[in-house]
């Protein structure tokens, strides 16, 4: 029997929260799972299901108040929880990227895109840096090197004529240009996880596409392991390998995406299914979730989602917690319907 490959990258009840005036609020609440080498992970949900909060977690990003309380952050041999943050800086963008979600708040729109990439280049030292006042030539030699390493960056993830678009700002690109500029900057120093956030948001269907085949690419050309993050099923239907789904903050089930899209296991993966238009099936209404996400301030007791659920019984709101249960066929599922 061969010996199961160590993850990659591994959440050991990860939780992350924030203090409110109106409580504690538990954005991730004892979060597992793990990544493997080359493996496209999808993660899904409705908007304040904890999705974003994850991979800021994983990257030490979370803003304040917030903070991470308990649970580890394993990346190969270590505990990301335990680096210190000049450790953290030499990780982030060389060993893991992300991709975040609003491309126009996180380009400078002050500096060019090629100054952009070049930087991350610099960082981390793919490109060397010279302080030396007696060598005008070797110094325009690094220059030169530096701008070849932008330009083949940003001609990897499709940016048409890089030479003339690494001498454009931002707002001269289009979104979907934008969304690619972020992905060069993420993957100039070839990391070996990306995280990728809402990549597809407030893109149309054509562009989506490409950003899907542009991180497929990247995929298997490079052997990148990928989290991404979306409230859109059909996208990781496409995409991903495997599924989790969460809600307030929680792991409400994970398995293979043939799993989870075939045949889910959790009232709440079948709740967001039914919210999908398919054009193969017989004319039916869509069918959205009744309700609202819960106050993660002021969770109900037992499962968040019983009151939304239509298969609830007494027994889902009486529980002080839900367990996660493992399923003979390796899904996991947090329901005591199983």
């Amino acid at each position: 029997m061969g010996m199961t490959p160590q993850p990659l990258l591994e959440l050991r009840d990860l939780t992350t929260v924030f203090p409110t005036r109106r409580g504690l609020v538990r954005a991730v609440d004892g979060l597992s799972f793990q990544l493997h080498e080359g493996e496209k992970l999808g993660i899904v949900g409705e908007s304040g299901s904890g999705k974003s909060v994850t991979l800021l977690s994983i990257l030490r990003l979370v803003p304040h108040p917030g903070q991470i309380v308990s649970g580890e952050v394993r990346f190969r041999d270590g505990n990301l929880l335990t680096k210190s943050a000049r450790e953290m800086r030499q990780i982030r963008g060389r060993d893991m990227a992300m991709i975040f979600q609003d491309p126009m708040t996180t380009l400078n729109p002050a500096f060019l895109v090629g100054e952009q990439v070049r930087e991350s280049l610099r960082t981390h030292g793919i490109v060397p840096r010279s302080n030396s006042p007696f060598s005008r030539l070797f110094d325009r030699r690094r220059k030169a090197a530096e701008y070849q390493c932008v330009w083949e960056a940003m001609a990897d993830v499709g940016i048409p004529v890089p030479r003339q678009s690494a001498r454009r700002y931002p707002h001269q690109f289009s979104g979907g240009m934008q969304q690619r500029a972020l992905t060069a900057i993420a993957l100039a120093c070839e990391p070996h996880v990306l995280l990728a956030d809402e990549p597809t948001t407030a893109l149309d269907v054509t562009i989506q596409a490409q950003i899907l085949a542009l991180l497929d690419k990247i995929n298997q050309e490079h052997g990148t392991a990928i989290v991404l993050v979306t409230h859109n099923l059909a996208v990781v239907a496409e995409f991903c390998q495997s599924i989790i789904v969460m809600y307030a903050g929680q792991l409400m089930e994970k398995g293979t995406t043939d799993q989870v899209i075939q045949d889910p296991m959790h009232p709440y993966t079948r709740g967001l299914l039914r919210c999908l238009p398919r054009i193969d099936a017989r004319r039916e209404k869509i069918s959205p979730i009744p309700g609202l996400v819960p106050d993660l301030a002021d969770l109900p007791p037992g499962c968040p989602f019983s009151p939304r659920c239509d298969v609830a019984m007494p027994e889902c709101s009486q529980l002080e917690a839900i367990p996660l249960r493992e399923l003979p066929d390796g899904r996991l599922v947090r329901c005591l319907l199983h």
